[in-house]
């Protein structure tokens, strides 16, 4: 999938794999996550948050795997929730550290 900028592209931040999982008796297996990122990424989809890695060490594991196996230079921006806080954000860096090292800035 070949990046593209300018004033008229339109960016896709899909937050299913994280606001999914906010409805009651909604969960999702790290397995099923990672194929639901699979067809994300087919889809063309910019931009995956694939979870809240602090929530649970299976929510880091998930995010984990899918920004090991999804993410590519030119494949889908995998990114997960932190709060503003300290632990929040190095567990999610240990989550995405795997990606391949690029700057996404939107134009």
């Amino acid at each position: 999938m070949q990046r593209q900028d300018g004033p008229n592209i339109v960016r896709i931040f899909d937050t299913t794999l994280r606001d999914g999982e906010q409805s009651p008796g909604a969960s999702l297996t790290s397995s099923e996550k990672l194929e639901i990122a699979r067809q994300l990424a087919d889809l063309g989809v910019d931009i995956i948050e694939a979870g809240f890695p602090a929530a649970s060490p299976d929510d880091l594991q998930a995010v984990r795997r899918i920004a090991q196996e999804i993410g590519t230079p030119d494949g889908p921006v995998i990114c997960g929730l932190a709060r503003c806080v300290e632990g929040d954000i190095l567990t999610c860096w240990e989550a995405i550290q795997a990606l391949p090292v690029r700057a996404f800035i939107p134009s």
